[in-house]
């Protein structure tokens, strides 16, 4: 993302995506890949469709405010307020799937939120203010997206019997790739062709690519662990969050970021209370 247009970047992301997964759309659809294979993918109406067209809002809405974030925030920073985002799915299954904290899950909320807290204050040092930094704002938005599509997760995965709709985990992944890119091609014509020569230039780099590959496999986890019998959306998201290990490590060792001794502490923080989350899951 550094010194590179934002929504081509996003587009292409979603092109190798789709090319990824519409294979096994087609060979599911003529038969060579059989109902019990781990890649097949259902065929549906539009009665199911249409709650994946919306996954695909949710999620293209998310990608988009933190892709501006990460562009303009140290990724040390951007790291751990993401992982704060099993504190908002936990809140989110509390309301709508009648989930309950117990002493473990709270203790962990108040630690999240303490670890977000000095995270701000380390970030200040950097010229960086929480209250009037709109990048701050865009990545806090692209969480509460983030949560509100891992909790939508739940419903499409979890069973007409357990209140949810019941979709296959890979027609859902691969048709919200798709809906997503031709999302993206609208966006990318209406918004960002137009006023190009005035903004921040796209140019190619072959960790696109690589960026569609990683996305792909982490989601195909994730789905896959979702769509397990008596599988927990807290726990699965706290367990996902747990990737602010590798881009703080990254942000530390390849982009040398500043200020590492006090943001370590914050990450501290953070993985503590997603400790006591697990522990007050199990």
């Amino acid at each position: 993302m550094k010194d590179n247009a934002v929504i081509p970047v996003l587009l292409l992301n979603t092109l190798f995506s789709s090319l990824i997964f519409l294979p096994f759309i087609i060979l599911s659809a003529n038969g060579t890949i059989s109902e019990d294979s781990l890649f097949y993918t259902h065929s549906y109406g539009w009665e199911e469709h249409k709650y994946i067209l919306l996954k695909s809002c949710i999620v293209l809405s998310s990608w988009l405010f933190a892709y501006f974030g990460l562009k303009h925030l140290p990724i040390t920073i951007v790291g751990p307020i993401n992982a704060t985002r099993p504190v908002m799915v936990l809140i989110g299954a509390l309301t709508f799937f009648s989930e309950r904290l117990n002493v473990w899950q709270w203790c962990g909320v108040i630690i999240a939120m303490v670890g977000l807290y000095m995270l701000s204050r380390s970030s200040k040092k950097e010229g960086i203010n929480f209250k009037h930094n709109k990048w701050i704002v865009f990545v806090a938005l692209a969480n509460i997206l983030g949560a509100m599509s891992g909790l939508y997760d739940k419903f499409l995965m979890a069973s007409p019997a357990n209140h949810g709709v019941g979709l296959d985990k890979m027609a859902v992944q691969s048709w919200y790739n798709i809906y997503q890119f031709f999302m993206m091609l609208a966006m990318l014509i209406l918004l960002w062709w137009p006023t190009r020569k005035k903004t921040t230039p796209f140019h190619w780099d072959w960790c696109i690519i690589l960026i569609s590959v990683f996305l792909s496999i982490a989601d195909f986890a994730y789905f896959y662990a979702l769509g397990l019998d008596g599988a927990m959306i807290s726990i699965v998201s706290m367990v996902r969050r747990g990737s602010v290990i590798v881009s703080f490590l990254f942000g530390a060792m390849v982009f040398k970021e500043k200020n590492l001794k006090s943001k370590v502490i914050d990450l501290a923080l953070v993985l503590l209370s997603m400790l006591f989350l697990f522990m007050g899951s199990r």
